[in-house]
């Protein structure tokens, strides 16, 4: 099995650093308690799971049925990775928005978990997230429901190490982020190495 992990990691990290609303849902409520926020980020990681799956058994469908679709999908992939850097160059550019009051705790960890469960399956950027980028490491001839599988499965675990480090430490990384210059400077390293990325795989 031929996998291209090199660029599909390195899309893979940024995206993960890349705050989001996932992100925002885990930390803030992890800033009322570490229960909360492990709660919300296994409801995300939940939600993750049900998209990989999704994105196993519908790729793995499409390529063997129409194996030049691996192109198409991938060039998909190109143009949704060179937005997701633009779009992220023009909020670093924005002023931040002021931060928002703190959540008050929820009336149960259930209700916690569904929260972040839902957020990320009704979120349509990861489903494209796994429809766009499995397909950039994937090889057309290799088995196309072992290369998802093992994939997604890797997306799924970088997500849930970055919540371990994020519940734990949410508010030296909410601090962090909430300096104007810092927050630009990493957005400005997020978008232009999505750019590049991108630009990498167009012309590869």
């Amino acid at each position: 099995m031929h996998i291209a992990w090199g660029p599909f990691l390195l899309a893979l990290v940024v995206i993960v650093l890349v705050p989001g609303p996932d992100f925002v849902l885990v930390t803030r409520n992890a800033a009322n308690g570490a229960r909360y926020g492990w709660l919300a980020a296994a409801g995300v990681t939940c939600g993750l799971l049900l998209h990989a799956a999704a994105a196993t058994l519908g790729l793995s469908a499409l390529v063997l049925a129409f194996p030049a679709a691996l192109l198409v999908v991938k060039a998909i992939g190109v143009a949704y990775l060179g937005w997701m850097g633009i779009q992220t160059l023009r909020q670093a550019h924005r002023a931040p928005a002021p931060a928002e009051a703190d959540i008050a705790p929820p009336a149960s960890g259930g209700a916690v978990f569904l929260r972040g469960l839902l957020t990320d399956v009704l979120n349509p950027k990861v489903m494209l997230m796994f429809l766009t980028l499995l397909p950039q490491a994937m090889r057309p001839g290799a088995d196309p429901m072992a290369q998802a599988a093992l994939l997604s499965a890797v997306a799924v675990a970088a997500f849930g190490c970055w919540w371990l480090v994020v519940v734990p430490s949410v508010r030296r990384l909410t601090a962090l982020l909430a300096a104007p210059r810092r927050r630009t400077a990493f957005e400005r390293c997020c978008g232009g190495a999505l750019l590049a990325m991108a630009a990498s795989i167009a012309f590869a």
